[in-house]
């Protein structure tokens, strides 16, 4: 049975109100920490649209009853600086589960945090956004410890960690962990946030998404490089 929830989250930003605007309300913004998308201010679905302020957004509620909303709002915190104020609330489906918002709740945690890491390391840098796969036998709980085994870290991973791989056709990534948590592990290269999400809660193989910050990248050779590493680690 559906149910009511709401996921409140506070986070100090080292960027100015226009900065974080442009982040969390444009399409290129939304690609450097999110996932492209873009955001019509004339929507019936945008609730409130003030620039360097706020930011609502509503869904339409589905035919079980369920919606979600979406307040961004970000205060001037002084030179340089915001706090971003950020809910996500509404109504749970009935097929939703349980666990929905404590799940959700994880999953903002690495967005916000990624949000930082795009401001502090590529404010206003455009990004080209992909995401790849793991194979089904990945959606397994116990799988995850294979896949951070893989990065050659411990479980749980340890933020600052360096990484070092090589990406069938693509060649060697090199990182630092910038987020470790259960089921997320972040990784910050020279020009990329790369982020791979566990989600055996789900009952969904691993996945990993990537933010380059690059004018120039071949997305297409980088998703299939992905896609076969992997097949790699969990063959």
């Amino acid at each position: 049975m559906g149910k009511p929830f709401e996921i409140r989250r506070e986070i100090p930003l080292d960027a100015g109100p226009e900065e974080v605007w442009a982040a969390i309300a444009t399409a290129p913004g939304l690609a450097g920490w999110f996932m492209p998308m873009e955001i019509d201010p004339d929507s019936q679905m945008v609730t409130s649209w003030e620039p360097g302020r706020r930011l609502g957004v509503r869904t339409p509620p589905a035919d079980d009853g369920s919606f979600q909303s979406f307040d961004y709002r970000i205060d001037d915190a002084g030179p340089g600086g915001t706090v971003l104020r950020f809910v996500h609330s509404g109504f749970s489906g009935d097929d939703w589960g349980d666990d929905y918002e404590a799940a959700t709740g994880l999953g903002w945690d690495m967005y916000l945090h990624t949000l930082r890491q795009y401001l502090a390391y590529f404010p206003g840098r455009p990004a080209l956004y992909l995401e790849a796969e793991a194979p089904p036998a990945s959606a397994k709980a116990e799988a995850w410890s294979r896949l951070v085994a893989a990065l050659g870290l411990t479980d749980p991973a340890e933020e600052s960690a360096p990484v070092r791989f090589d990406l069938p056709g693509v060649g060697p990534v090199e990182a630092v962990v910038d987020y470790a948590a259960a089921s997320f592990v972040g990784l910050r290269a020279p020009l990329a946030l790369i982020r791979f999400h566990g989600r055996s809660r789900m009952g969904l193989p691993v996945a990993v998404s990537q933010h380059t910050y690059v004018t120039t990248f071949d997305v297409a050779s980088a998703r299939r490089g992905w896609e076969t590493w992997l097949a790699g680690v969990f063959s």
